[in-house]
Parts: structure tokens; sequence; C-alpha cells
């Protein structure tokens, strides 16, 4: 540090010391305001213009050395000199003293923090330039932030001073005259009743309230701003125009038509989306046909000799197809048509917040519309493994063009839809090898849950190579090998197919989003707020391509909000509500879960209790044969309030959905253990954990003296 700068340090160093050493802080408390309050007004009276320039004097520094204080000051001036003068005095004092702050950090620590934090500044830098001075604006509207915190931070951005100062200025300004109306109904305050008067209590409901409506304001500044290049046509054609018709665009245009907006869905593939085509529907036929032959490899452990199954795998192919189409009028554009929503069917391109171009067989047309909700869905991510493009592999797209079952299969990946797969041509009677680079499969389940699944697994042959990294691909005399790495060794692995399963990523390239300038997350799906908009506040994105949960049913819970906003945000805008988000893995055992498991709430430091119910203890679970499995309810400590609950089991999708209706309504686990369950059940091992939770919960204490009563009784 130059001698320079450690002489003004030193010296602020010092007074900011000084201020709290002599305690110089009571003089800025409204407790020694009220006992001097007489002679203050006084010699504002004798002579107001010196009275005036000692508190212009007094705030600058008190904002210059960033000192608490600055709240009191503001409702004293208001209290001592009105609602005009003192919001005149306050204004200029606090930005003067507010760049002063920012003149003295940049002075004294830009050069040395943006040397060794640059990269943590990045965010803010990134909003300096992207936003310009309306960036500082909002910050000084809507007190994100202290005051102090801007002041001292903005002092190592590139923003000039001057601009820091005249937005300082009006940015501050609505708060300030807030402040200022404060204290001058606090000035007349002269008994206990005052406190009840009109004035007074209206003046500190607008403190509190001040922070929303200025909230409110940036928001509609910011749009206003961001609306304001593109031309906003005089009448429009559609209340609504969605782009995609898989779950979340299906449910979007219902919830327009029912409420009699005009809509139109734009799809460029297929309606009903990946969950009807390429997911939920087909997967689940396969996982039925694949679960008839391992039950029947089981028959004696039912009492019979043998039971043979014959099949050819193009005939369980078309089977899924079979069903697949005869969901496919629920997802139609004929029954949506009926319902009152204008499918078409091309390609939808974003021109405008206001235009959407769609370009399909007869040509190109231009539909303009209040609002847009982009449900684009996602696709298989596959990743850039050197050779895999040559060697070819298959998705959970392009899997369902099989018709010849695989003799050696890789799964690449042990997330759901590659544990799922993988079991399911297993059972078919493929040689499977699962790849997974983590320590276990199914990684976000806990790992007794994983375990559970990884036996199932190795007692149906299938290989689960967990810790291995796919490096590359080769081809070696006509043999597709996949090369591994595994504790520093090259493992080999040959295949005759290779599915994979290692993700999914939201399709938002191609329609418009690059053009508009919409954001995307680190995720690589559209950013929205809380109310699922966009940059722009009349467009939405809901579904895979919003995130965070890639589900069937998240993404229809998402698109209720997308739509209702869409066509009501000026009325009420509703908070998608994550608070309560459901899944499963379709294997067997099947695995369900709500809310938090153990590894989540350890990674996020939430104390909880844990109760387990063993489903080998459930009758209709022995009667079954379907005696693998577990309940896992995660509680708060000492209380029946759920935090979350696994289940791993036969029809544990199902049995969960008792959980997410006690999670969602408050409903603990005293209740569940109240109501009375079907015997014999499955469902009742939700009823038998809530039991284990209460004997496990139960007050000794009380239970002792309960002891001893009956014993009195019995003389």
């Amino acid at each position: 540090m130059s001698r320079r700068r450690l002489l003004v340090a030193v010296l602020l160093l010092g007074l900011i010391a000084a201020f709290f050493a002599l305690d110089l802080g009571r003089y800025l408390r409204l407790e020694y305001f009220r006992s001097q309050q007489s002679a203050i007004e006084e010699f504002r009276r004798a002579d107001p213009l010196a009275a005036g320039g000692v508190f212009f004097l007094i705030y600058v520094a008190v904002t210059a050395l960033s000192l608490p204080g600055a709240a009191v000051m503001s409702l004293v001036v208001g209290a001592i000199f009105g609602l005009a003068w003192g919001t005149l005095i306050v204004s200029f004092a606090s930005s003067a003293g507010a760049t002063l702050a920012f003149l003295s950090s940049r002075f004294l620590f830009r050069g040395s923090v943006r040397s060794r934090f640059g990269e943590r500044l990045r965010a803010i830098d990134a909003g300096l330039e992207k936003e310009g001075a309306f960036y500082l604006f909002a910050l000084r509207l809507v007190p994100a932030f202290p005051y102090v915190v801007v002041n001292l931070v903005m002092g190592v951005t590139p923003i000039r001073a001057w601009t820091f100062y005249w937005v300082s200025q009006i940015g501050m300004l609505p708060a300030t005259i807030v402040y200022v109306n404060a204290g001058t109904q606090l000035a007349t305050l002269a008994s206990i009743r005052g406190l009840l008067s009109p004035e007074l209590l209206g003046s500190l409901a607008l403190l509190g309230v001040f922070p929303l409506i200025a909230k409110r304001a940036v928001e509609a500044l910011k749009a206003r701003r961001r609306l304001a290049r593109w031309p906003k046509p005089a009448k429009f054609d559609r209340n609504l125009v969605v782009i995609g018709a898989g779950s979340a665009g299906l449910v979007a245009a219902y919830i327009a038509a029912a409420v009699k907006a005009k809509v139109t869905l734009i799809e460029k593939d297929k309606m009903g989306g990946d969950c009807l085509n390429t997911g939920c529907v087909p997967s689940k036929a396969l996982i039925k046909s694949a679960r008839l032959i391992a039950q029947a490899k089981r028959a004696r452990e039912f009492g019979l000799k043998a039971m043979q199954v014959e099949f050819d795998f193009a005939d369980v192919m078309e089977r899924v197809q079979r069903v697949v189409r005869t969901v496919e009028p629920h997802d139609s554009a004929e029954r949506y048509a009926k319902l009152g929503v204008e499918c078409v069917r091309g390609e939808a391109r974003i021109t405008s917040p206001w235009t959407v171009e769609v370009k399909s067989e007869t040509g190109v047309r231009a539909l303009t519309t209040r609002a847009i909700v982009i449900a684009a869905g996602a696709r298989p991510f596959v990743p850039p493994i050197p050779g895999l493009a040559e060697a070819g592999c298959l998705t959970s797209d392009s899997v369902w063009e099989l018709r010849a079952l695989p003799p050696r299969l890789v799964v690449l990946g042990g997330g759901p839809i590659g544990c799922e797969l993988a079991q399911c041509f297993a059972r078919f009677g493929s040689r499977v090898t699962q790849v997974e680079m983590l320590p276990r499969i199914l990684a976000r389940e806990d790992p007794e849950i994983s375990a559970l699944v990884t036996r199932q697994f190795q007692e149906e042959r299938i290989e689960v190579r967990v810790d291995h990294r796919a490096t590359r691909v080769l081809r070696e005399g006509g043999e597709k090998i996949l090369v591994c790495e595994h504790g520093g060794k090259e493992i080999r692995i040959p295949f005759d197919e290779l599915l994979c399963a290692v993700g999914r990523v939201a399709n938002t390239a191609g329609y418009g989003l690059e053009e508009l300038g919409i954001d995307l997350t680190r995720a690589r799906t559209v950013e929205t707020n809380e109310y699922l908009q966009t940059l722009y506040p009349n467009i939405y994105a809901c579904g895979d391509v919003a995130g965070p949960y890639q589900f069937t049913h998240t993404a229809s819970h998402q698109a209720w909000y997308a739509a209702v906003n869409a066509l009501f945000g000026g009325v009420r805008k509703f908070r998608a509500d994550y608070s309560v988000i459901p899944w499963a893995t379709f294997t067997d055992p099947e695995i369900a879960r709500v809310g938090l498991n153990e590894t989540e709430a350890t990674e996020k430091n939430i104390a909880y209790d844990v109760t387990r119910y063993a489903i080998e203890d459930l009758d209709r679970a022995i009667a079954d044969g379907e005696t693998k499995g577990v309940v896992k309810v995660l509680t708060v400590p000492g209380r029946d309030r759920i935090l979350g609950a696994t289940i791993a089991g036969e029809h544990a999708a199902d049995l969960v959905v008792e959980f997410i209706m006690a999670m969602k309504h408050g409903i603990g686990l005293n209740k569940i253990l109240g109501t009375i369950h079907i015997y014999p059940t499955l469902s009742e091992a939700s009823k038998y954990a809530a039991g284990n939770w209460k004997r496990a919960h139960a007050p000794q204490g009380l239970l002792r003296w309960a002891e001893k009563f009956h014993a009195w009784r019995r003389g």
C-alpha cells in the first residue's frame, strides 16, 4: 500500500475508532434527540441556515464513514426541518456522503480487491455492463443490500463516480421522502395516545411497505425498458401462444382454453412430447412386459413347478407402440381442438415479445400474442466421448426403434432412466453392463436405497460397474469396445449396443431465445423468476426447458403457474410452489420419494429424526412374495411433522402419495397412525412406520406413572 493510501486509511480508521471509543453514537439515537428537542428547535428558529448546514455536515460525515445512525438522522431532520427542507437536506447529504464513501473505497481497496476477488465481482460487473446505471438504481430503490455495503462494493467496480452520484441521488430519493415524512410525524408525538394517530400509523406503515412498492416499481421499470425496443401491436391475435405440446405445453394450453382465452399450441413433432412418445408411457409398457418374465422365473416361490415364457422381442416392442397409440388420443390435436385450442404443426420462432412466427407446410405465418409460454422440453444428452459418435449409441429417444434384442448391452449412466432400462433389457435376456462414474447408482437416493437396488441388479446378473469413467469407444476386429478408467487402470468392456442415459439437456436453441437475449442458467435451462417469467415479463417458461426438475408431473405443475400468470398476472401472480416435490424410479423394487432424505438433510445441516419400517414384516408383502424394501420417514426432532419420506418396495410410487398429501397439508405421523388402513394391503406400511415413530417417542415418564396406577388398581 502506498504512503498516501496508508495515511488516508489511518485517518479514516482513527475517526471510526474515535466514534466508537467516545460513544458518539449516543448522539445519533432518538432518545438523545427527544431530550434535546427544545434546544435544537430553538437553534433552528434562531439561525435556520446554520442549523441546516450543521445537520448537513453531520449527515455527510456519518454516511461517508459508513457509521450507524443514518436512518435516525433522517427521522430527526424530518422532525426539525419538516418534509420539504428535510428531504432537501437528507437527499443531498446522503448522496454526497455515499459518494465520499464510494471514492474512499475506490482509492483504498479497488486495486487489491480486484486482484484477489475479481472472479467474485464478475456478477456485479456483468450486471453493471448489462443494465448500466439502472443496476445501481435498482439497488438504491430496493435496498436488497444495505446502502453502506452498496457504497463500498461499488467503489471497486468500474462505474464512474459521476454516474454513481446522480443515480444515488435519484434512487434514494423515494426512501428519503418516506423516512423524513415519518420523522415529521414523530415530532408531533406529545403523549402515548399520539401513537394511535392516523398520520403516525400511516407513516410507519409506509416505512414497512415501501420496499414492496419499490420492488414492484423497479420490476415495472425493467419490464418497460426491455419491451421498449419492440413495437407493441395495437391489438393481438391471441391471448396466449404455447411452444411445445409435451406435458407442460398441453396443460398450459388446456388451462387457457378452459378460461376462454384464445390460445395457439405449436408443436414441430408429435403431440404429447417425450412422455407419451419416448418416455413415461413406452418405458412403463416395457417394464410391465419385463416384469412378467421376471415373475415367471420365480414360479417355484408361488407354489408352481415351472412357468415357461416364450416371446419375440419384436412383438414386445410392437406392444409398447400399441400402448402409445392407445394413450395417444388423450394428447391429440383433435381432442385439444374440441377443448378450444388451436393446434398448429410447425416450427415456432419468437421474433419479438409480442410475435411468434410459425413455419409449416403451408408457409410462414406470424401470430401476435399478449403472452408466450415456452414449453420446448429437453432431449437426451450424449457426452463427447471420443469414438462414440462413430460407433453409434442408443438414447431414451431412439431405443424404441429396436426390434432385435442386443446380446450385450452397455448402459452408460446410473440414474433413473439408466437403471429402469438396464433392468428391463436384462430381464429380456441381454447381458447388461451398467457403467456409472460416481461411487454408486441412483446417487440422489440414500446409500442404503441405492445398495438395495444394486443387490437386486446383481441377483439378476446385471454387472454394475461404479467408479468407472468412460474415456473412449473403439472398434477392434469388428467388435465395439467401451474403454473406462477405474482406479488408475484401463477397463475394456465389449458390447453390441450402447445405451447412453447420462441425463437430459433443455431445448433452448432454434426458436428465438438468442435473438431476444433471454438468459440461460448454469444448467442450460431457460432462466425464470419465481413466477416463471423470463427476461420479458410476458414470456414464461415451464417444464423440462425451465427446470429445476425434469419430471412430467412437475412440468404439469409448473404449467398451471405459467398459464395463470400469463393470463391474469396483471391482476394477481402466483409463485411456483416447489415445497413438496415427489418422484419415483420404476425399477424392481420401486423407489419413491418426497421431501428430504437423510443424504440431503445432512448436506443441508437440517436436524431430523429417522424412522424405519422394514417391508419384510408386512403381511401383504409376505403373501405377495414382495418383501424387499423399506419405508423411511424423516421428521422434525421430537415432533411428528414430516420432512420427507422414501419408500423402496412394491408399488412404492403409489404408496408414497399418502406422505405427499400429509406434507402438503401439514398432517403428521400421529394422524396417519390414527387413520384406518385396509388389511391386508401394502398401504399399511405407512401406518406401521408411523407406529414405529410413536413407540420411539412414547412419553416414558407418563408410562411409568401409568404402570404404577395399574399396579395400584390391582390391589
